[in-house]
């Protein structure tokens, strides 16, 4: 009989010991798991690196703006102002000017610009402003010249948008890639076809195009109060 007992007590504790290693982990098992926990910590902490934004120059500006079209395919902007929206469709067939107007609105360079030139039945000019806190963004995004494209067969119609980068050999046709001008006058601008770079069309916002020619100017063409470009909107 006491070695039926102790033959019995002791199968329990060798069932209870083989228990014991099945609910409770090693201490090998425990570090594996902690690791694995801090890591995938330290991984959801870590920021996420920031793109750099390169300074375009004159000798990079062609490989930067074939690259940047690539990755940002979009051609629909919408120019918020203090009379209203003009909503832009930017051309395809224009890819280093769609481009850098898509760029500029990403890198929020328009926030805080003007339209500084105003010509009744003719213009609009805006992009630029005479503080200085739109010099300093010009330094940090750079200083370069857009290449010409002026051979696609868009022409200077009512509502069109374009650049002063013309296909002749004066430089300062070459005018800054930050500016723009919406041909407002009816039947168009046509003697511009061959000096500037048309590379949009308003979609919707003539209204607003025409209101802000009937501002008054001084003599200089420059509104006599502020026509502020709150912001380009990238749309599609």
């Amino acid at each position: 009989m006491r070695k039926i007992c102790f033959l019995l007590w002791t199968i329990c504790v060798i069932l209870g010991c083989e228990d014991t290693k099945t609910s409770t982990p090693s201490s090998q098992e425990v570090q594996k798991t902690d690791t694995i926990k801090t890591v995938k910590e330290i991984a959801k902490k870590k920021p996420k690196k920031k793109e750099k934004n390169i300074l375009i120059t004159s000798e990079n500006v062609l490989d930067y703006m074939i690259a940047y079209g690539k990755e940002n395919p979009e051609k629909k902007v919408r120019i918020v102002t203090d009379f209203g929206n003009i909503d832009v469709e930017l051309y395809e067939e224009t890819p280093y000017h769609r481009a850098n107007f898509i760029m500029l609105a990403k890198r929020d360079y328009f926030s805080g610009t003007q339209f500084h030139r105003v010509v009744k039945d003719f213009v609009i000019q805006g992009g630029n402003s005479d503080g200085w806190d739109i010099a300093k963004k010009r330094r940090k995004i750079g200083n370069y010249l857009l290449p010409p494209d002026t051979r696609k067969g868009f022409k200077h119609d009512r509502g069109v948008i374009s650049m002063p980068s013309g296909d002749i050999d004066r430089a300062y046709k070459y005018a800054s890639p930050y500016e723009f001008f919406i041909v407002q006058k009816e039947g168009g601008t046509h003697h511009l076809n061959k000096e500037y770079t048309a590379f949009g069309k308003v979609i919707s916002g003539m209204d607003v195009v025409d209101e802000i020619a009937n501002q008054e100017t001084d003599k200089g063409e420059w509104p006599k109060k502020n026509i502020m470009i709150h912001r380009v909107e990238v749309l599609d």
